[in-house]
């Protein structure tokens, strides 16, 4: 006599709604600009001379592109340097930041989960994706967790055969 088994799948059945990071992945070619390049004698900013960079550069070489604005030199640069640079990249750049391209991956996420419609999660179980082949930063699973914690009614992560609670809304 043979005895069948039923496989059930319970990761199915559990009603969890998983949701991936990487999905929402703001594109556009990363880049860093580097101010240091612009310094006299790597100390300083002349004035005169960065007004004739900001002129003469070709600007338009950043269209798109997703621009990290730094000085990696250890000098004084004042405000309005990045505020030149920032008035070129305006309209040309798909976005920029002053900082590091962390800072920039940080930003873009934050932007993007900010423009999330997470309607769909209203009440449901939701797991985060952990792992995948698209770096994520950190930053991107706390500004989600927030976004999430606003609507949903549980939110965990990791996948949905191996999660790990991270909110709860008590009814």
């Amino acid at each position: 006599m043979e005895i069948q088994e039923n496989i059930v799948n319970k990761v199915a059945q559990s009603g969890l709604i998983s949701f991936d990071l990487a999905s929402i992945q703001p594109k556009g070619e990363r880049v860093v600009y580097d101010i240091k390049d612009n310094l006299f004698q790597g100390l300083m900013l002349r004035e005169k001379d960065f007004r004739a960079f900001i002129k003469e550069h070709d600007w338009d070489s950043y269209h798109g592109k997703n621009v990290s604005v730094i000085c990696s030199a250890d000098a004084i640069v004042p405000t309005w340097a990045y505020m030149l640079i920032a008035s070129k990249l305006a309209g040309i750049a798909n976005f920029f930041v002053f900082g590091d391209l962390e800072t920039l991956e940080t930003c873009l996420y934050q932007n993007a989960i900010n423009q999330l419609d997470v309607s769909d999660f209203e009440n449901q179980r939701v797991v985060i994706k952990g792992c995948g082949e698209i770096f994520v930063p950190t930053s991107a699973f706390m500004f989600i967790t927030d976004k999430m914690n606003s609507v949903a009614k549980s939110v965990m992560y990791g996948e949905p055969c191996s999660t790990v609670p991270v909110f709860k809304r008590k009814d």
